[in-house]
């Protein structure tokens, strides 16, 4: 949706058209998040920034959603 591959790398199109992604760490995808083979995809309508979660808890301002910490808007 919006990448190709290249060597080991997936590369965003030059359309535009592009969806943020992460590598999926567990079974689920984060809030605003779909799943896509070994990765999540972000909504069109998603904003939200998101890294993934160390230990049990996420940072000031991040809200933990799974595997995966997102700001809080």
């Amino acid at each position: 949706m919006g990448y190709y591959s290249s060597g080991n790398y997936c590369v965003p199109s030059s359309s535009g058209n592009t969806r943020g992604a992460i590598e999926k760490s567990s079974s689920s995808c984060p809030l605003g998040f779909f799943s896509s083979g070994n990765y999540c995809l972000s909504n069109l309508s998603n904003e939200r920034e998101e890294i993934q979660k160390t230990g049990n808890s996420c940072p000031l301002g991040w809200f933990s959603s799974g595997s995966y910490c997102l700001k809080s808007r």
